[in-house]
């Protein structure tokens, strides 16, 4: 009869060492996930580094903080706001610290698990793996799909049209390349205001609406003119 330490397979060094990094990078993950949500429920900002492997890439703060306060104008300090994987305009809303302003952030990168029952994991690769309860629930969705490919952008049309209301309002941030496909899939329209990240990118970003997004941006001419001036003397 075989014994049970002659069963089980001995450990090389090199896999035992490999496991007891992958042990503490996971535990180290653990820990920094539990103080950051204990710091959100203290009422803190956090300042959430980008992950260019899940193509993240955050609006300037300008940018942020113009279209957080346009979705207000639009829905009312009481509207209902979902933002499919666009964690940058959460934050900007979070910021603006309206009571009665119901928020909901989709979103494939765990980190934001640490806001609780306002985060809802999401992978735009299975749209509508979403709770039923949410079905046309809210009044503005915003979206701004990771991915600059005609299956991202279409599936996450799917999740954008299954949460919204009737009447509900649609904005969609992505690349000037895709604006055919959205105005097909949702009849969206190109906006004047044209989002900034942080960083750089290669391609030219528009943002889209069901609506007159640009009646809601104050300034909005004066940041034109002095983009085409930028563009001018670049």
């Amino acid at each position: 009869m075989v014994s049970v330490e002659e069963e089980l397979p001995e450990l090389s060094s090199e896999t035992f060492s490999a496991l007891a990094e992958f042990y503490k990078e996971q535990e180290e993950r653990e820990t920094l996930q539990r103080e950051a949500r204990e710091r959100v429920q203290e009422g803190e900002d956090i300042e959430w580094k980008e992950d260019w492997q899940l193509s993240q890439f955050w609006y300037s703060d300008e940018t942020a903080i113009q279209l957080a306060k346009a979705v207000v104008d639009i829905v009312g300090e009481g509207g209902r706001v979902a933002c499919v994987s666009a964690p940058t305009l959460y934050r900007a809303l979070k910021k603006l610290d309206k009571a009665n302003l119901h928020l909901s952030v989709f979103e494939y990168d765990n980190r934001f698990a640490v806001y609780g029952s306002e985060f809802h994991f999401y992978d735009y690769k299975s749209p509508l793996d979403i709770d039923r309860g949410l079905r046309e629930q809210f009044d503005l969705v915003f979206a701004d799909p990771p991915f600059l490919s005609e299956e991202c952008l279409t599936k996450t049309m799917v999740t954008v049209k299954f949460l919204s209301k009737e009447q509900g309002k649609v904005v969609l941030c992505t690349g000037a390349i895709m604006a055919d496909l959205a105005n097909r899939l949702a009849g969206l329209t190109a906006c004047k205001f044209k989002p900034v990240h942080q960083n750089s990118l290669s391609n030219p970003f528009h943002c889209f609406a069901s609506f007159d997004l640009d009646s809601h941006i104050p300034d909005l001419d004066s940041h034109i003119d002095l983009d085409s001036h930028i563009g001018q003397t670049s």
